[in-house]
């Protein structure tokens, strides 16, 4: 029978990253996916790669500001490997801080750290008589981001299976030896559940995640350079992309696996964002859709060990799961193939859980 040393369950970005940095570092990787590989959280996202300190939880923000760094040559690898164009964008954030964070806070006085007026920055903009701060920020096409992974995953080796849940991680005398689906079963000595939403849904442990659903939806402009920027308010989110593509999001909905989306929530953010933008009333909607953010009980992922040998979880990245990819494949292949990480990821490790989990 066919073995692996690696298994990683769940083919979203991190998933599909860590695959491609555990074949590098010359282990045999499979990657199961219960759907289609890179349907679920990460195609949905918005692909904002925030790390400001005003949204960002203090205990993340050190891998927070790590991986924004780490962003520019980790898309250069992925976009050189696959041929695909992962639509990189530097252009930077406006942030209209609610209302509680309109006063000076972590280093930001918000009321003069534009670099210019709203209307030269971006003159589509309805700018509200509001403090705003600009970011130097990010955001990537987590669509093409996924693509990208999945054919660069290809090209270097990494097997994939899809369709088929994984129902249990496998194991003999408290060792890790593979993972069972509903349809066979897959050997290896090591695991990591990247699951996702769904990471708590297999045995030996009970990973407290759950979906956080976000609904969103897309609009395309009748002119390609209508915004420059991303635009963060507290009541819509506005991304640009390079194709005159703007992403219009997003809900924070306990609301279990459902993905549908509600007529009414996709026009009051649509509404939104035409207050933010009036030229967006005349952009034609192409799509909306709802994606399932993994959330954890303190809000922080979960990185690391598990106290079975073998076994390791990366998963729990909320909202910042595209953001947090590079740090967290660097550390976890770390960790695996190393035993240690070069970053200190004791903050986030799935023992805090292990009561819970057991």
């Amino acid at each position: 029978m066919k073995s692996w040393d690696a298994i990683i369950v769940g083919a979203g970005i991190i998933g599909l990253s860590l695959g491609i940095a555990l074949r590098k570092r010359g282990l045999r990787v499979l990657v199961v996916e219960r759907g289609e590989p890179g349907r679920e959280a990460s195609y949905a996202a918005a692909g904002m790669l925030a790390d400001c300190t005003l949204e960002t939880p203090a205990a993340l923000q050190p891998l927070a500001t790590a991986s924004a760094r780490m962003y520019p040559e980790f898309v250069h690898e992925l976009e050189d490997e696959s041929g695909v164009r992962v639509d990189l964008r530097s252009e930077g954030t406006i942030l209209f801080p609610p209302p509680e964070h309109a006063h000076e806070r972590a280093g930001f006085r918000s009321a003069n750290l534009l670099p210019a007026p709203i209307a030269e920055m971006e003159p589509a903009l309805s700018a509200p008589e509001l403090p705003a701060l600009y970011l130097k920020e990010r955001s990537a096409d987590p669509r093409a981001l996924v693509a990208a992974a999945l054919k660069a995953a290809k090209h270097r080796g990494v097997d994939t299976s899809s369709g088929d849940a994984v129902t249990t991680v496998d194991l003999a005398d408290t060792r890790v030896v593979g993972v069972s689906t509903t349809k066979t079963s897959f050997l290896a000595p090591i695991v990591v559940n990247c699951a996702g939403a769904w990471a708590g849904q297999f045995p030996p442990y009970r990973v407290p995640t759950r979906p956080v659903k976000g609904q969103m939806l897309a609009v395309v402009t009748l002119r390609r350079n209508l915004l420059r920027h991303v635009v963060r308010s507290p009541e819509v989110y506005l991304v640009p992309r390079s194709d005159g593509r703007v992403v219009i999001g997003s809900t924070l909905e306990e609301a279990g696996y459902d993905k549908r989306t509600e007529a009414d929530t996709i026009h009051r953010l649509h509404k939104a964002a035409v207050n933010l933008v009036p030229e967006l009333s005349e952009a034609r909607i192409l799509e909306d859709w709802a994606g399932l953010r993994p959330g954890t009980p303190d809000g922080l992922p979960i990185l690391g060990a598990t106290a079975t040998p073998g076994y390791y979880v990366a998963t729990g990245h909320f909202r910042d799961g595209i953001l947090l990819t590079p740090v967290t494949v660097r550390a976890m292949s770390q960790l695996i193939c190393d035993g240690k990480a070069d970053c200190d990821i004791a903050p986030f490790s799935f023992m805090r859980f292990a009561k819970q989990a057991a």
